[in-house]
């Protein structure tokens, strides 16, 4: 899939993974910081839900589709609707971190970090 085809498409976690190593995607994570320290996509950007906003936004580079991520899907599906009115192309990662590490993908945790994705 090329995820700039659709401006609405949900995308899986496999999908994701392979987009993101092609160096065709942004993630953007929209979870609280302590959800992040305990597990995230590697090459992910923080910016919880709460904060996105004109200022927040503008950091995020316009130039490739964003993916949004939190936990279930269900925060992200909100932030997708956000970033698309403001003009990104934008995507939802459906299952969120939930399904990423059910089908095995690597989460990056910094060394002696404890917590939980769950």
């Amino acid at each position: 899939m090329n995820p700039s085809d659709n401006h609405t498409a949900d995308v899986s976690p496999a999908a994701v993974a392979k987009l993101l190593a092609s160096g065709a995607v942004i993630v953007v994570d929209v979870r609280e910081p302590e959800e992040w320290t305990a597990g995230h996509i590697d090459g992910a950007v923080l910016i919880p839900l709460g904060t996105l906003n004109p200022v927040t936004i503008a950091t995020i580079d316009g130039s490739k589709p964003v993916v949004a991520v939190c936990r279930s899907g269900k925060r992200s599906a909100r932030a997708a609707q956000i970033l698309r009115a403001a003009g990104l192309t934008v995507h939802n990662m459906t299952g969120g971190m939930n399904d990423w590490v059910r089908v095995g993908l690597p989460v990056h945790t910094a060394p002696g970090t404890a917590g939980s994705l769950r």
